[in-house]
């Protein structure tokens, strides 16, 4: 286990991957950009072609989205969600391990709606795939699975915020929007009163997390641990924000939320005003 609470190296998990108390989910998605914008894709095919052994893969595109929300990545309804991880073989009782083949925003959304759902004990594999295949560990092909188990979801609202709440929350002081984005994009356009912490400076080169003694002056400096403010994080789709959540929770912050319409519900009417410079 590293130092963050909710973070594991390939070690840790090399050492449990027989422990029937396990279940390891690779959580994928393709994202890429052109001139016409954002693009994703499922990341099953390159499950298929290299997973963790055993792992099980979670199409959250598929399965765990609401396609016809406010926002393109809308997090499915409890029911769905608890349908869904229950048929991945994921009960409450499980200790889950997410990673990715990416930059590990994939592994820390379907973390956080593991935890949105009231299932805490959710860890995601530091550096995703990469770390574990740069170790010189085995990797299967395929689908693997696990039997299915029953999933009663509890969902913990105050970890999700919507569109009136991160209106409401611009007039109010005690509530600090974090926007998760890159620094330019920061500039081009942002919610009012946000500040930035862009999730791709949370990172070192090989695409782990930073230590939680760097990433700190990072969230000092823009009043994120002042215990007097509730943290909620955006981005552009609700996606990159859960990481920029993700490292708050091992700085200590349990009451961090997330804007899950981000950017793409904020902007959806034009009368709603950005920030810019």
């Amino acid at each position: 286990m590293t130092s963050h609470p909710r973070l594991v190296d390939v070690q840790w998990l090399r050492d449990r991957l027989d422990d029937p108390s396990i279940r390891v989910v690779d959580a994928t998605v393709h994202l890429t950009f052109d001139a016409e914008g954002a693009h994703t894709e499922s990341g099953r095919a390159t499950y298929r072609e290299a997973h963790v052994p055993g792992a099980t893969f979670a199409d959250q595109l598929a399965d765990l989205t609401v396609h016809d929300g406010e926002a393109a990545f809308e997090a499915a309804p409890s029911d769905q969600f608890a349908r869904v991880i229950g048929d991945l073989g994921i009960g409450n009782d499980h200790t889950v391990v997410v990673y990715d083949h990416v930059d590990g925003i994939w592994a820390t959304r379907l973390w956080w709606q593991l935890e949105l759902e009231g299932h805490p004990d959710v860890v995601v594999l530091d550096g995703g795939l990469k770390a574990w295949q740069d170790a010189g560990l085995p990797v299967e092909t395929g689908d693997a699975t696990y039997e299915p188990a029953r999933f009663t979801p509890s969902r913990s609202s105050e970890r999700i915020a919507s569109t009136a709440d991160v209106e409401a929350a611009t007039h109010d002081g005690s509530v600090l929007l974090i926007n998760s984005l890159d620094r330019e994009s920061f500039a081009g356009g942002r919610i009012p009163g946000s500040v930035n912490v862009p999730f791709g400076e949370l990172v070192d080169e090989q695409g782990r997390l930073r230590s939680l003694d760097e990433l700190r002056p990072l969230f000092e400096s823009v009043g994120a641990l002042d215990p007097e403010v509730a943290p909620v994080t955006y981005c552009g789709g609700g996606i990159a924000a859960t990481a920029v959540a993700f490292a708050l929770k091992g700085l200590g912050r349990d009451d961090v939320a997330i804007y899950d319409g981000s950017l793409n519900a904020w902007t959806a009417d034009p009368a709603r005003p950005l920030e810019q410079g």
